[in-house]
């Protein structure tokens, strides 16, 4: 900001080009922020520097610092920022045939889950306990876990037949219509609302990018109101 008020200060010859720290889940980036990305970048000289961290703890690398803007699952009001709702990100807990042949030949039950190997993305990922949770299915026992910090390579080893795994309904579009994944449960999805925060003194530095951000999630995203 203080070189484009003050172009004197660049070195002859040269351009200004600010880096913004973000903090972003990975199933948005590998979704839509990555159209949110291209829409900025292309509208100005901006350099992006992307953490991806998981969706329930990027709200805390905006109170550490560490990034100028982050997409959180927290509607929480955190000191001194701005946040705005997105939209949904609908996921659903699907695996592959011969997995779920092998797993729930007497039907998805709490007790089946509860001996099935499950695809975990990392440590911090609670996904998969959110959605037994969230439909009636956790138990004290829990289910032996695969952790695989990629997005890709977690579709494919859900494809293959490692685990079953919890999956963003925009991402295995491809999978579950020529059936190399199937729902568990269908119709028991989980929604994630998803928040995008900034310090409220980098709303003007700020604003084109949360412009493009918006509109990637318009595109995306479920409408808050259809949770």
């Amino acid at each position: 900001e203080l070189r484009r008020a003050n172009p004197e200060l660049v070195p002859e010859g040269q351009v200004a080009r600010p880096t913004l720290k973000l903090a972003v889940n990975a199933d948005s980036l590998n979704s839509w922020f990555v159209d949110a990305m291209a829409a900025f970048t292309q509208g100005g000289n901006e350099l992006l520097d992307i953490s991806i961290d998981d969706q329930d703890h990027t709200a805390k690398r905006i109170k550490e610092g560490d990034v100028m803007a982050a997409v959180t699952a927290s509607s929480s009001h955190i000191t001194g920022c701005n946040t705005w709702p997105l939209g949904t990100m609908r996921y659903v807990a699907a695996a592959s045939p011969g997995f779920i042949a092998r797993h729930f030949a007497q039907g998805v039950s709490a007790a089946a889950l509860a001996q099935a190997p499950v695809m975990v993305y990392d440590r911090k990922d609670r996904l998969p306990q959110q959605w037994l949770q969230a439909h009636g299915l956790a138990t004290r026992v829990h289910a032996p876990q695969h952790f695989l910090p990629s997005n890709f390579g977690y579709v494919r080893a859900c494809e293959v037949g490692m685990g079953w795994g919890i999956h963003p309904t925009g991402l295995i579009g491809p999978q579950l219509a020529h059936g190399s994944l199937v729902q568990l449960l269908p119709g028991m999805a989980l929604d994630m609302p998803l928040f995008w925060t900034h310090p409220r003194s980098a709303q003007a530095a700020l604003e084109r990018l949360t412009h493009c951000v918006m509109a990637a999630a318009r595109q995306w995203l479920e409408p808050e109101n259809a949770i």
